[in-house]
């Protein structure tokens, strides 16, 4: 359906987008998940011949993007972070004018008009002018242009930003409804959108893809050990004692509790070993009865900060092994100068 290759946008010096790689196939929906800055929409730019890449390929149904644009954008429907609406037009008077330039044929434009704004509930507002519209609405109304023409892929950049909570349950409800005839690439930083809506994850840092894969399938990839949250009764320096018998223990750390009189430590595990019995009978033949043990699941979060901070992490070094270098340069030029200087006086 979609195929990314060796994708490269530079500004100047500064790199977007960095030798990324993507396929997306037919009847799923797509997360785009990145924080701010990491090359989200200028990706989605590309893809959709807004913007011309330094280097790389984009295809859709196997047409470029660059060389063949027309046959490509027929494929696509837009949605941009800012909806590209005109406010002096009404919401049918612009529908109509989107389905012309989408050169849909003409004896279609009405019922197709007429199915989409019922497919995104806006025939209530379709005689207003888009100016007196709310913020839902426009957003709506966005959803509806970007539908026109049926494209097989419609790819939406932050679709529920600035949009109230009510808003954003409806934007997803939608988003899923969409999904049943189309293939859909959603742009987001928020991290429950991601998760609520999408069938497959892409994270991007600095312009890189990190990870992709499914929810869960993330989820497997990032457990590489087993934490264990245990509430018992008793005191800390006890607790510590038990858990250095206990087997398999990797690491334990002490953490508040709720509860008085108890303590409240997490444990990880070696080799991803599930220790929850072997806990349990040591706390309790210690004299130390055991209020709850979870296992704790690692979330989204927890996921999309681990892959972004480790490549923030090497950034950093390779910045600090940049300022090195140009700091030993630097010391070498200055010695340069005063050997120079010194030569200078000695033939003075």
């Amino acid at each position: 359906m979609i195929k990314v290759e060796n994708l490269v946008k530079k500004y100047g010096n500064h790199i977007a987008v960095n030798d990324l790689s993507f396929e997306v196939q037919k009847g799923q929906i797509y997360g785009f998940l990145g924080p701010n800055g990491a090359g989200k929409s200028t990706t989605m730019n590309i893809m959709t011949g807004y913007l011309a890449a330094t280097s790389g390929t984009v295809k859709i149904n196997g047409f470029d993007i660059l060389t063949q644009p027309e046959e490509a954008k027929k494929c696509i429907g837009y949605l941009p972070e800012i909806p590209p609406l005109y406010p002096d037009m009404t919401v049918d008077e612009y529908l109509r004018f989107v389905a012309e330039l989408k050169k849909v044929p003409k004896a279609e434009r009405k019922e197709q008009i007429q199915e989409i704004m019922q497919m995104v509930e806006i025939t209530d507002v379709e005689h207003r002018l888009i100016k007196n519209l709310s913020k839902g609405y426009k957003q709506r109304v966005g959803l509806a242009q970007a539908i026109i023409g049926y494209p097989e892929v419609i790819i939406l950049d932050e679709p529920t930003v600035g949009l109230d909570p009510k808003q954003i349950i409806e934007i997803r409800s939608l988003i899923k409804k969409l999904a049943e005839n189309h293939t859909i690439i959603l742009s987001s930083h928020i991290l429950s959108e991601v998760s609520t809506v999408c069938d497959h994850i892409m994270i991007i840092s600095k312009g890189k893809l990190v990870a992709s894969d499914s929810p869960e399938g993330l989820q497997n990839r990032m457990e590489k050990t087993v934490e264990i949250e245990v509430m018992a009764l008793g005191n800390q320096e006890k607790a510590e004692e038990i858990l250095k018998t206990v087997e398999h223990i990797e690491s334990f750390t002490f953490e508040e509790a709720t509860e008085e009189n108890a303590i409240k430590v997490r444990v990880v595990s070696e080799d991803n070993m599930d220790i929850r019995k072997e806990l349990s009978i040591a706390l309790t033949n210690g004299d130390m009865p055991v209020l709850s043990m979870n296992r704790v699941e690692k979330s989204l979060e927890d996921i999309f900060l681990q892959l972004t901070d480790s490549d923030e992490n090497e950034n950093v070094e390779e910045n600090a092994d940049m300022e090195d270098e140009e700091n030993m340069e630097e010391n070498e030029e200055i010695e340069n100068e005063e050997e120079e200087e010194e030569t200078d006086d000695s033939n003075l």
